[in-house]
């Protein structure tokens, strides 16, 4: 397992906390089969995974609280790792290929309201807390819900990134890259940042959030910000950084965004992920229909 993990690090790029994922999830079903078959694992049991195996297997883990996604997501990572042991060992197993995992319930993005957003972000802009790490958040949280980044790509941004340019390159999950549009009001707010910055602005390989001691911003302090912000302006738990993400996305498509360029705009590598937001918007509307029509 440990060389088709290095391999998946590697060929594949899955961030770290990724990499634990598959081990947790493979190490979990490969200790189950030692338990069914009654001692160590060899060629043969391997090959010999059928589907009796994979049900009990499944069973047990949503007899222990396993919900839908997370299941499907560690038979996924089984798959891959036999899909592997088939490459690399010659262990075929065509019904563990071949398993298909519980369906997942829909779960459509929180996004917040146009308003809300603005509001998030002038709450920060005014936050009781030195100028520059108010002007600080604002700029962060502007191009979360501006840009559509997400906010390890906003705090992984560089000082020789300022000024922004019009269209910043963003390198996102899987090391996929895109362009992104750079709004004006994203510009001004990190400008206004960086005029007020009390650290050294002017190395380019820093980090261009700072925290308060002048090492990297963490995204913890962003998330606490937001926390602060929605419960001065009484807005839900779900109203978090990635929701400004989401936001983004929503918006655009309900001002006739193309979904193709949202899609590109996001980072997402399939157009089903994206399509996650037309179904809100169908969300909406019905809800809006229910309330509205005489005869609902």
């Amino acid at each position: 397992m440990v060389r088709w993990l290095g391999q998946a690090s590697a060929v594949r790029g899955a961030a770290p906390a990724t990499i634990e994922a598959y081990r947790h999830d493979v190490a979990g079903f490969l200790a189950f089969l030692r338990a069914h078959h009654g001692g160590p694992l060899a060629a043969a049991e391997l090959s010999a995974t059928g589907q009796s195996e994979l049900r009990a297997w499944m069973a047990r883990e949503r007899g222990r609280g396993l919900s839908a996604r997370s299941l499907r997501r560690a038979l996924s990572a089984v798959r891959g790792f036999y899909r592997w042991l088939g490459d690399a060992e010659g262990i075929e197993a065509p019904a563990v290929l071949a398993a298909r995992g519980p369906r997942a319930p829909a779960r459509l993005p929180r996004p917040v309201s146009e308003d809300a957003a603005r509001a998030l972000i002038e709450d920060a802009e005014t936050a009781d807390a030195p100028d520059w790490i108010a002007a600080r958040d604002a700029a962060v949280l502007t191009l979360l819900y501006g840009c559509g980044l997400r906010i390890s790509e906003a705090l992984s941004l560089r000082r020789a990134d300022a000024p922004l340019p019009e269209v910043l390159r963003i390198r996102g999950k899987g090391g996929k890259e895109r362009l992104v549009p750079v709004l004006p009001a994203a510009r001004a707010a990190v400008d206004a940042y960086l005029e007020i910055l009390p650290w050294d602005a002017t190395a380019g390989d820093g980090a261009l959030f700072l925290g308060a001691r002048g090492g990297p911003l963490s995204p913890r302090l962003i998330q606490l910000r937001m926390a602060e912000a929605r419960a001065r302006l009484g807005l839900p738990a779900t109203a978090t950084p990635h929701a400004l993400r989401h936001s983004f996305a929503t918006h655009l498509l309900k001002a006739g965004g193309d979904l193709r360029a949202i899609q590109e705009l996001l980072g997402h590598a399939s157009l089903s992920t994206t399509q996650v937001y037309t179904g809100l918007d169908e969300a909406r509307l019905m809800e809006v229909y229910a309330k509205a029509h005489p005869r609902a």
